[in-house]
């Protein structure tokens, strides 16, 4: 019997432009982390984050830690599908990750069983960019944030180790 996990937040979606090629003829890591931000522009959105809100508040999240895991080669002309997932929650930093899938086309969603072709991990801080630091969230966004939180995938929390010596 296969469970179905509910994820909240809506698929970022892209299809990787020739641009975005390098001379090995795929997907070049710096646009990994472009097709990374772009998802995190959409969990922004979706949690009250937004350019509304910005404007208003000049509130905004900086990226303080990203650790980014390339697992798979992407071709160009590929379908993306950018999975979010809140991992926790706090008064002043929310800590997410994204799964990236090559998926079949428009529209269509990872399978279940699917393995991603990268991830990243994320900490950002909420900063008040009039004031320069930063600054808790409202109660509003934070308890939307509090409400997303889903259990961190196993490859969360991992580091690129000490060199030997």
């Amino acid at each position: 019997m296969t469970r179905e996990v509910r994820h909240p937040l809506p698929l970022y979606r892209q299809v990787v432009p020739p641009e975005w090629i390098d001379y090995n003829g795929h997907l070049s890591e710096g646009y990994y982390s472009v097709a990374f931000g772009f998802a995190t522009d959409g969990l922004m959105e979706a949690t009250g984050l937004h350019a509304d809100y910005r404007a208003a508040t000049g509130g905004t999240l900086y990226t303080v830690e990203a650790h980014v895991r390339f697992l798979r080669e992407v071709a160009e002309g590929a379908h993306l599908a950018i999975r979010s997932r809140v991992l926790g929650s706090f008064a002043r930093r929310l800590h997410f990750a994204h799964e990236m899938y090559v998926v079949e086309g428009p529209g269509a969603e990872p399978a279940p069983d699917a393995e991603p072709v990268a991830t990243t991990e994320l900490l950002a801080l909420h900063v008040d960019r009039k004031q320069g630091r930063s600054v808790p969230f409202p109660e509003p966004v934070r308890e939307r944030h509090a409400g997303l939180v889903e259990a961190a995938p196993p490859w969360a929390g991992r580091a690129v180790g000490a060199p030997p010596r």
